[in-house]
């Protein structure tokens, strides 16, 4: 099993959804998170004053998968969250020891 983590821009959301969705992936868990990456913020004008926005808004979705649906589930993330532009995000893809489903006890890529 693989555990992908994606950082994607906030609006994007609902297209990896959907396209996840469309390869049969169903569960996931997502998080509003904030952070930067080389862009490292930006500046914005406020009632005439400048300042820096550090960490920008960010959406988090984590996801387990079998071992023959990673590939796809990557470039369905790939494919519906990019827009070309800096900031689109990253995917992270780690193997997963073990999982276990509390309602049924369920275990391994069953339980997924």
């Amino acid at each position: 099993m693989k555990k992908i983590e994606a950082i994607i821009k906030p609006f994007k959301l609902e297209e990896v959804k959907d396209a996840l969705g469309e390869i049969g992936i169903e569960g996931m868990t997502v998080s509003e998170v904030k952070g930067f990456g080389r862009q490292k913020g930006h500046t914005e004008i406020y009632r005439g004053s400048e300042y820096t926005v550090d960490f920008l808004p960010k959406i988090k979705i984590e996801l387990v998968v079998a071992d023959n649906q990673a590939d796809a589930a990557v470039g369905a993330i790939v494919k519906a969250a990019k827009t070309g532009k800096i900031g689109d995000g990253k995917v992270f893809v780690a193997g997963i020891e073990q999982a276990i489903r509390i309602r049924t006890e369920e275990k391994g890529d069953a339980a997924v």
